[in-house]
């Protein structure tokens, strides 16, 4: 007498998984795709560094404080720094980008 209702039991079960399952598969397909991995800008540096730019490079938004973007600045520094093995342009740049972010004089860009 038990066994009917377990095995009744158990098809209940599966077919309540089975129906979770194709909704669960079915809210997987509609999803929209997202990047798995920080895309990064395309493309090599403009001649002239506009403030777009330079907020790009130190990964903040154009209109961050003078804390912010000096808190930034440290940060990319430390992690390409040409004492630390990081490359001497890259550093040029990344100060560039702070001046720029800060509104300091005109440069007429990189030494490189």
């Amino acid at each position: 007498m038990a066994t009917p209702f377990l095995a009744g039991l158990a098809i209940a079960a599966a077919a309540l998984a089975g129906r979770y399952g194709i909704h669960a598969w079915q809210a997987f397909k509609t999803r929209s795709p997202k990047p798995r991995v920080r895309r990064f800008y395309e493309g090599g540096f403009q001649p002239t560094m506009t403030k777009r730019e330079a907020a790009l490079i130190l990964g903040i938004r154009e209109s961050a404080t003078p804390d912010q973007v000096k808190d930034a600045h440290r940060k990319v520094m430390v992690a390409n720094h040409p004492d630390a093995g990081g490359s001497h342009y890259l550093a040029s740049k990344i100060n560039e980008a702070k001046d720029v972010m800060l509104g300091k004089g005109k440069r007429s860009g990189s030494a490189f």
